[in-house]
C-alpha cells in the first residue's frame, strides 16, 4: 500500500493520510542526511526488536536514538524555518555526534 504524500505550499509540512508533519531541513547536505536516515532506521528497529523482547530500557534508549535523529533532520524540535544557518548546522552536527557516539 502507497500511501498519498502532499506537501504544503511553503515546503515546511507534508501531509499523509490527512496528518501534517514536519519536513526534513532542505539545508541538510546528502551525506549528512544519509547518515541522520541511517541512525533513524537503527533506533525504529531498535524499537521494535526491544518490544518484542519485552526490554523497556531497549526501548527507551532506541527511543532517545530516533528522538535525536529526527532533532538532527529537523523533524523535531525548535523548527528549522525559525533558526539561523549556524543554529541549523549546530543541530545537525550535534545530533550526528550524539548518535555516533553510540556505535
Amino acid at each position: 500500500m502507497t500511501r498519498e504524500v502532499e506537501h504544503t505550499a511553503d515546503g515546511r509540512w507534508i501531509v499523509v493520510d490527512g496528518r501534517r508533519w514536519r519536513t526534513q531541513d532542505p539545508q541538510l547536505p546528502d551525506d549528512v542526511r544519509e547518515q541522520l536516515l541511517h541512525h533513524l532506521g537503527v533506533g525504529r528497529s531498535g524499537v521494535r526488536t526491544a518490544k518484542q523482547a519485552g526490554d523497556d530500557t531497549a526501548v527507551r534508549a532506541a527511543r532517545s536514538r530516533v528522538q535525536a535523529a529526527k532533532t538532527g533532520l529537523g523533524e523535531r524540535g525548535t523548527a528549522w524555518w525559525e533558526q539561523s544557518d549556524d543554529e541549523r548546522r549546530t543541530r545537525w552536527e550535534d545530533a550526528l555526534a550524539e548518535l555516533d557516539a553510540l556505535d
